[in-house]
């Protein structure tokens, strides 16, 4: 059936080519329309009490987010036309500063020490500018980046958004240059590892091809992060390459036998090729699709597309692949050269004659790692993330500077809640450690004034029909220890006189992304373990196959999430959750392939260490160029990248390829030779064989 269906696509070639690339015509639409988020908070659960705040903010305030704007060295009458003109620009629903509670000419000495405290400090003054959309919106960017036009040197501007509209700017300028580094340098991996100048070429156009499949059915998902966007490329072109090499091997052995059909060799390449990535892409899929028992979404939004990628390279593998191998066949014989490496067996009877070394090397570093990958440091903080010169962290650092703040809170409570409640609420939270002061409406217009006699741009500001808010600030930097505790205590406050009461903002929501994805963390291992278990299991009819594979690849994991614990390194939140699960998806290929010649020399009649030796020069090479692809692919962008969330990856997605690589060609040999009698009697059809 796989070998008619091989031959049917191999007599078609020119068809499946015409109408491979009239797809891409599609692809590149949907590419270009699917929305791109930036905001990596709004990927928290709905359930979560801060994102309800944020809802009813939008709701019933029209507000969604907002910044803190520093102004140095400016005189008041031209802060207040800097005001104006804030107020003036598209989706800025209000601008709070000092002029909303007193005249200009009143000295400054005569307002009340709180708000003199939060407006004013040495030749710096603050305001506070509320969007009337969410923070990732394009409507709050938008307005932030106009305000950036109409601010001068002495202005800074905080505040998530634009934090999110400074990581917008920087991918937007780095994406397309990711996908080039990439492509690159794995052109010259495979021009070093490959036999003809031209097959790098069919491999990169296939791939990209699929990639482009890929990005353009994103459409359907109606958006993608730009975590996602940024990785999709770079992990599909590292992780489906090795198909492509099983092809073009397969290809060459078939042409051999049949040499006066090109059509027949490659029917039959195609047959065996589908049979061989079948199951390993399998796993690679399982891997991907565990990102999605994450309750942060960034995980479904990163696990659905890159499952995805796989399953349309392996189509496109054994459709678009071979109908350009074979279109171009007499091209590719006439630019064929030596291979760099010629032969692999001498490297190969060093790693197999000194098996116990391997094993000797396994055991020292084995508490070192588990250690190491335990103790890791992982930071939080979005803004962290990004260069320190972009604007956003310069505005930032001006905050801390110039009025020994970090961040804002925001108390949404009850607006019926009786006044004396709520002015000892907020004197307790006032005494809360790290808190500078509070801003609300009894401290801008003062608890004796008559309702009928509040500014209604102030009223309109802070309170709506069923809430009032109230802003808090915060010294402590977001995703802190210290901020978090803060948080707790404020919040703790709060719900003593108001338990319908919400504290929300920038910090909260931070806090609340590190509860989340350290259960996250948790499930997807343990998640993505069991998948690639259970179908090892299922491919190889094995009890002890699944769990020698699976330790390999969890120790190649942890040597490579120790590294950062030794080197001092902390890691960017996202980073410390997906590595594992990419890298045992990505990776347990290699172990696979290497597993399938080993059993199959075995049920042939070979001893242990012929099998052994045999799969592992029958594989050696194609596991080097492999592993050396995703390596070329990701460090490229590591070392490009400014966007710590992407280069981390990358960075651990480089290092785990290679020390996955060696652990499979030095450490999985050596389990087999060691527990071959186990495996014969543990795997379906190996009983009988004599050991």
């Amino acid at each position: 059936m796989l070998i008619k269906m091989g031959k049917q696509i191999a007599k078609h070639k020119f068809l499946i080519l015409l109408i491979g690339f009239l797809l891409l015509i599609p692809s590149l639409i949907g590419t270009v329309t699917t929305k791109v988020n930036y905001d990596l908070l709004s990927y928290l659960p709905d359930t979560l009490e801060t994102v309800k705040g944020q809802d009813i903010l939008v709701d019933e305030y029209g507000m969604g987010a907002f910044s803190m704007v520093v102004v140095e060295n400016m005189e008041l009458k031209d802060v207040q036309k800097l005001e104006r003109k804030f107020e003036a620009v598209d989706h800025v629903k209000d601008v709070l500063w000092y002029d909303d509670i007193a005249d200009l000419n009143l000295p400054i000495q005569m307002i009340p020490k709180n708000l003199r405290e939060a407006f004013f400090k040495g030749d710096a003054t603050m305001m506070i500018v509320l969007f009337d959309n969410t923070t990732s919106s394009d409507e709050s960017m938008n307005a932030v980046a106009e305000m950036r036009k109409l601010a001068n040197k002495q202005c800074f501007i905080s505040g998530m958004s634009g934090v999110v509209n400074d990581i917008k700017d920087v991918a937007l300028d780095e994406l397309p240059i990711y996908v080039v580094i990439a492509a690159v340098l794995s052109f010259l991996v495979l021009e070093f590892t490959t036999e003809s100048f031209l097959v790098p070429v069919f491999f990169l156009l296939s791939i990209g091809i699929a990639i482009l499949y890929n990005l353009g059915s994103n459409v359907f998902l109606g958006q993608v992060s730009y975590i996602t966007k940024a990785l999709t490329a770079v992990l599909q072109l590292g992780v489906t390459m090795d198909y492509s090499i099983f092809l073009l091997n397969s290809y060459e052995e078939y042409k051999e036998k049949y040499s006066e059909d090109k059509n027949r060799a490659m029917g039959h390449a195609i047959a065996s090729t589908f049979k061989a990535v079948v199951g390993s892409s399998v796993t690679t899929v399982a891997g991907f699709a565990a990102l999605c028992f994450m309750t942060f979404a960034l995980g479904r939004d990163l696990g659905i597309v890159m499952a995805k990628g796989v399953i349309i390279g392996v189509v496109c593998c054994v459709t678009i692949l071979p109908s350009l191998i074979l279109a171009f066949d007499k091209q590719i014989e006439k630019t064929k050269h030596r291979p760099l490496i010629k032969s692999v067996d001498g490297a190969s009877n060093f790693i197999i004659k000194n098996h116990w070394i391997w094993l000797l090397v396994f055991l020292v570093m084995l508490l070192p790692a588990i250690h190491g990958n335990n103790n890791t440091k992982i930071y939080y903080d979005i803004a962290k993330s990004m260069p320190s010169t972009l604007p956003s962290n310069v505005a930032t650092d001006k905050l801390k500077e110039d009025f020994d703040m970090s961040t804002m809170h925001m108390i949404m409570m009850d607006s019926n809640m009786d006044s004396k409640d709520k002015r000892d609420m907020l004197d307790a939270i006032d005494n809360v450690k790290g808190v500078k002061w509070t801003i609300s409406m009894n401290s801008l217009v003062g608890a004796t004034v008559p309702e009928s006699m509040i500014p209604k741009d102030i009223k309109s500001m802070l309170q709506s029909g069923d809430h009032e808010l109230a802003f808090i600030c915060s010294e402590y930097e977001s995703a802190t220890p210290q901020v978090n505790k803060q948080i707790a205590k404020i919040n703790k406050i709060t719900k003593s006189y108001d338990k319908t009461s919400m504290v929300i903002g920038e910090a909260p929501l931070m806090k609340d992304l590190e509860d989340v994805t350290n259960i996250d963390i948790q499930n997807v291992n343990v998640a993505s373990i069991a998948a690639i278990f259970i179908i090892i299991l299922i491919i190889f009819k094995s009890i002890s196959l699944p769990v020698i594979l699976v330790s390999i690849i969890e120790f190649a994991i942890a040597v490579n999430m120790a590294v950062p614990y030794y080197q001092g390194v902390s890691l960017p939140f996202v980073a410390s959750i997906v590595i594992g699960t990419i890298q045992l998806g990505a990776t347990v290929d290699y172990a696979i392939v290497y597993t399938s010649r080993y059993l199959k020399e075995r049920r042939n009649g070979k001893n242990k260490l012929e099998a052994v030796s045999i799969a592992h020069k029958s594989n050696m090479l194609s596991i080097i160029t492999s592993a050396l692809s995703l390596f070329a692919a990701t460090y490229g962008v590591a070392c490009y990248s400014q966007v710590d969330m992407i280069g981390s990856i990358c960075t651990l997605l480089a290092r785990g390829a290679v020390i996955s690589m060696i652990v499979v060609l030095t450490l999985l040999p050596t389990m087999f030779l060691i527990f071959d009698k186990v495996i014969c009697k543990t795997t379906g059809g190996m009983k009988h064989i004599d050991n």
